[in-house]
């Protein structure tokens, strides 16, 4: 036999993360709406894209290795230090470094059950094993979670919002959370959907970090209109900061990304529009295809997880055809273990309306 290089143990077991199409069969690239990735419903603020057209000009420069001006525009938007900050390529990246810091061969991380599925990815990647808390009805539940940590856990992944169910745990059960792990487990609070959160008792995490040396709080702007740029960022504490910037790259981010992201946080009227537009859709189109046979799960998120019957011909999987028949792109939900569910994305108002025209013909027509 051949000799090849081989992976490390474990590489191979790994379930490569798989994202939500971008296209309908058959459908030319105008004729496809796509609401399977959480993206911006409004774009990108045009202070970032004029930011980005202005550093084209300078491709040839390296960027500043530690996105320093990125990090002092979310201290000051933020209100917090901004030597507490680390900037990656996606939150992605973030988390693979946050693994690869703490996890080794034999640690455990725990993630509930329907978490963010790049947890599993960076916790086997490190050589840990994940440890799967189930949820309550779709939601986090922190006895749970409490319950799944052992001596040989070293992280604790929260998303909250969570991605796909767009549920949350409020501030108080954060610090529940926070209280009830030994100082030795880091919290990793994955505020990826903060932008979007009209509740008025979510936490982000800032506050938990700030008096806690064993949480971090990590967030993104891909889901406020920079998904192409890669940009993510963690706020922790300084021996977190200390470790992790010593295996980050030192070009990890790119020029374009940084000016396009220290844009988009100063551009605070247009997050104020962005959350304003998607909590006002978000709503009307729960309330408008919630029925007794339709479940829409109550979401703090750009999106809705809407959970189908398992009649045939009701299925999530024949609602996707026939979205996808239409041109409407959504994202199923049997990789997360929810085959009865579509996540939906909140796209503009005719996006939202033809999602609605289109499931409450598929219904009736059942």
């Amino acid at each position: 036999m051949t000799e090849r290089p081989v992976p490390q143990k474990g590489i191979l077991n790994i379930a490569p993360y798989v994202p939500g199409r971008s296209s309908a069969p058959g459908k030319k690239a105008a004729e496809n709406i796509k609401l399977s990735a959480n993206e911006s419903p409004l774009g990108a603020s045009p202070k970032a894209i004029e930011a980005v057209r202005a550093a084209a000009e300078k491709l040839e420069i390296y960027p500043e290795g530690s996105s320093r001006e990125l990090r002092q525009a979310l201290g000051e938007v933020h209100g917090i230090d901004p030597e507490r900050i680390v900037v990656g390529a996606g939150s992605d990246e973030v988390l693979h470094l946050l693994a690869q810091t703490y996890i080794g061969d034999g640690d455990e991380a725990v993630m509930s059950q329907y978490g963010f599925m790049v947890y599993p990815i960076v916790t086997q990647a490190a050589g840990g094993t994940p440890v799967i808390a189930p949820e309550t009805d779709y939601r986090a539940d922190v006895d749970a979670l409490l319950a799944a940590v052992t001596e040989k856990t070293r992280i604790v992944f929260l998303a909250n919002p969570n991605n796909p169910t767009g549920t949350y745990l409020s501030a108080d059960e954060l610090d529940r959370l926070h209280a009830g792990l030994p100082s030795n487990v880091l919290l990793v609070i994955d505020s990826a959907y903060a932008e979007y959160v009209t509740a008025a008792d979510y936490g982000v995490g800032i506050s938990l970090v700030e008096r806690a040396d064993n949480v971090v709080m990590v967030r993104t702007f891909s889901k406020m209109g920079l998904a192409a740029a890669r940009v993510g960022w963690l706020y922790g504490p300084e021996h977190l900061v200390d470790a992790v910037n010593r295996i980050r790259g030192p070009f990890n981010v790119s020029v374009l990304g940084q000016v396009a992201a220290t844009a988009a946080v100063r551009d605070l009227a247009f997050t104020k529009a962005l959350r304003a537009h998607n909590g006002q859709w978000r709503d009307w189109l729960t309330a408008k295809i919630a029925s007794n046979r339709l479940r829409v799960l109550p979401s703090q998120g750009n999106f809705i997880l809407v959970l189908f019957p398992e009649t045939p011909g009701q299925t999530a999987s024949d609602a996707n055809a026939a979205l996808l028949e239409r041109g409407l792109v959504v994202r199923e939900m049997g990789g997360y273990g929810i085959s009865n569910g579509l996540r939906i994305s909140i796209g503009s108002e005719d996006a939202m309306r033809a999602v609605a025209d289109c499931l409450q013909t598929f219904m009736d027509e059942q």
